[in-house]
């Protein structure tokens, strides 16, 4: 084994030069300022105090810019994960409390050995299995819980406790409204304005940062207006501290299945990312070394207070175009939020809850795909009920199992393509021959079956030159029905199958079922 096996960064960082490390730099201080809103919003959207988005921001994006295979993916809190953490661990304990804390460090413990048991067993591809139409259904049903959920940070009832899932949340809701405190709303809404001038006007500047400084000043400037507008709970400014993991039986088995959905969730969003920018930089992509890289930062992370990470599109893609020439770019920012979080914590604390609402909001809108939503309702149907089927669990179930059913339901229609594959007819003669165009596995063999049973020919031939994979099911198929056929005088023929599915027919030494091989 060489030393770059178990140091990735070897493998690239001889070459690092004094020019790349200062444009490194420099694109890492970008990213820190669009981090800085973004982590603190993603922490209150988890149900956590605002400080641990930043710690999430150090030491796992460090330890997966190191470890992994892509130049410019960069993880982070996420808007997705944070809503499903949220929806799993609110139940079991208060958000913002030591327990709760504590929870969410453990599942993220927890989400990281599967990711990097994943990677580890060389099954990163594992993650392919949850199609775009399930992420975008997701991704749908995510921005609208999690907007729901920040609805009563905007309306500044703050005190509203989490529910599991949306449909609860809006019952609770509906219940409070006469509650509203108008000067909260009005924050939310100069926050709003404020963020969607200065991406229309200024699209290179920070609005979100800028928003959110503009609605401080606003609540600092006029107290006898907004004096009571709540603020973001203030904190100890330090580096992300060492956690004390408690690793209870019982709790692991609680958070086990949320961790697996998490864990999964996470690998889609980053590997989904690694690959876009991958195709843009023409960088070779290894996803198995990327999936022990994400799970790695979330097993060393938890340990420094750092929630579960993932992939962030937007500051990975701000890499790859301002320039980054190396990882170092996401380790150069993750270094400038830790002295943020160090030297900048009393800045926070003058933040108002409905401004990180209102930037949550915009965040929410920006998640949602509507190009992507069109284009599916062009290309499939089907694939367009998936995603349809997976948003509608989003908001009614919790969202764990949201993805459960969405992958479900992707590989119910999957398997419904593969078990009917495409046999074209024709009359040849004497001959009645059926072209396969598909696998003769043991889900297609029942249509197959009816297909062969339906013939009349005295001689019936099978056209097997597009026929890729035949396993155990099929082989006995076409064995039993030649000798089914040869009963009744007629014969069943093979034709121009490929060598692979000849060996797994020949297998099979069965001279009786008179089936015939031919060329």
């Amino acid at each position: 084994m060489r030393p770059s096996d178990f140091f990735p960064f070897l493998r690239w960082l001889p070459s690092t030069t004094y020019r790349g490390l200062g444009r490194d730099a420099l694109v890492g201080l970008t990213g820190a300022i669009l981090a800085l809103p973004q982590s603190i919003a993603y922490a209150l959207i988890a149900g956590m105090p605002a400080e641990y988005g930043l710690y999430a921001a150090v030491v796992p994006v460090i330890v997966a810019c190191l470890w992994g295979s892509s130049r410019h993916l960069i993880g982070g809190p996420t808007a997705a994960i944070s809503v499903v953490l949220f929806t799993s661990v609110s139940p079991l304990a208060l958000p913002g409390s030591g327990d709760y804390i504590g929870l969410v460090l453990l599942l993220t413990f927890l989400a990281g050995a599967f990711q990097w048991l994943l990677g580890a067993l060389r099954f990163g591809s594992l993650a392919n299995f949850v199609s775009q139409s399930v992420v975008l259904g997701f991704t749908l049903g995510a921005a609208l819980v999690i907007a729901l959920g920040q609805v009563p940070n905007l309306l500044g009832l703050a005190n509203l406790e989490g529910r599991a899932t949306a449909l609860q949340s809006t019952q609770q809701l509906a219940g409070h409204l006469g509650e509203m405190h108008w000067p909260s709303l009005l924050v939310a809404a100069v926050t709003l304005a404020v963020a969607v001038l200065v991406r229309s006007l200024w699209p290179r500047l920070p609005a979100l940062l800028i928003a959110i400084a503009g609605a401080s000043l606003l609540v600092v400037l006029l107290p006898g207006t907004f004096g009571r507008v709540a603020l973001v709970p203030p904190f100890i400014g330090s580096l992300p501290p060492l956690a004390n993991l408690q690793l209870d039986f019982e709790d692991l088995l609680r958070l086990l299945p949320s961790a697996v959905a998490c864990g999964l969730l996470g690998l889609v969003t980053s590997l989904s990312i690694a690959r876009a920018l991958a195709r843009q930089s023409g960088q070779a992509l290894d996803a198995n070394l990327e999936t022990r890289s994400q799970g790695l930062s979330n097993l060393v992370g938890a340990w420094f207070s750092g929630y579960l990470s993932a992939g962030s599109f937007t500051r990975s893609a701000l890499n790859l175009q301002t320039g980054a020439t190396s990882p170092l770019a996401g380790v150069f920012s993750a270094i400038w939020v830790a002295l943020f979080a160090l030297l900048g914590a009393h800045l926070i604390a003058h933040i108002p809850l409905p401004a990180m609402a209102a930037s949550i909001l915009l965040i929410c809108w920006g998640l949602v795909d509507i190009r992507g939503i069109r284009q599916l309702w062009r290309v499939s149907r089907s694939e367009f009920m998936v995603m349809t089927l997976t948003c509608t669990a989003t908001l009614l179930l919790e969202l764990q199992t949201a993805i459960y059913a969405g992958v479900l339901a992707s590989l119910f229609f999957y398997l419904k393509r593969t078990s009917q594959p495409r046999v074209m007819q024709a009359r040849e003669g004497e001959e009645e021959v059926l072209r396969i165009e598909g696998s003769i596995f043991f889900g297609a063999c029942p249509h197959l079956q009816r297909l062969i049973q339906r013939s009349q020919a005295a001689r019936l031939v099978l056209d097997a030159h597009h026929v890729n994979f035949i396993d155990y099911a099929g082989v006995s198929l076409l064995h039993d029905e030649a000798r089914r056929l040869g009963g009744e005088g007629r014969s069943l023929v093979l034709r121009r199958a490929r060598p692979q599915v000849e060996r797994e027919l020949r297998k099979l030494d069965d001279s009786r079922s008179g089936l015939v091989i031919e060329e």
